[in-house]
């Protein structure tokens, strides 16, 4: 099992804006993909309320490549996408990182 740690760096006033878009669009399109999602945060004290945080389950590096792909070239997704950055882009830059659980993990 694979989890990653996705991190996406809002534009100033735009984190709500990409948590909307989760919660009516990304959120429908992954299910119907099969991305799976582990939860998802925002920044209630810390150094940048502007960051949106997510985590998400893969069976493996071929998994997640394979729907990561699929999802990318989803035209619904790129119809989504366009339309909810007409005003701009919410996002300046993504960090993601890609974790193994140890032994003694809750979360495997």
């Amino acid at each position: 099992m694979i989890h990653e740690l996705r991190i996406y760096h809002c534009l100033p006033g735009r984190v709500q804006d990409l948590s909307k878009r989760f919660e009516r669009y990304t959120l429908k399109i992954w299910e119907r993909i099969g991305i799976r999602p582990i939860g998802f945060w925002t920044v209630r004290v810390g150094p940048n309320n502007q960051n949106f945080y997510y985590m998400l389950q893969w069976e493996s590096w071929e998994d997640r490549e394979h729907l990561w792909h699929t999802v990318s070239a989803d035209p619904e997704w790129l119809k989504v996408k366009a339309e909810t950055e007409k005003d701009g882009a919410l996002i300046s830059h993504v960090e993601n990182v890609l974790l193994s659980p140890t032994a003694y993990s809750n979360l495997k």
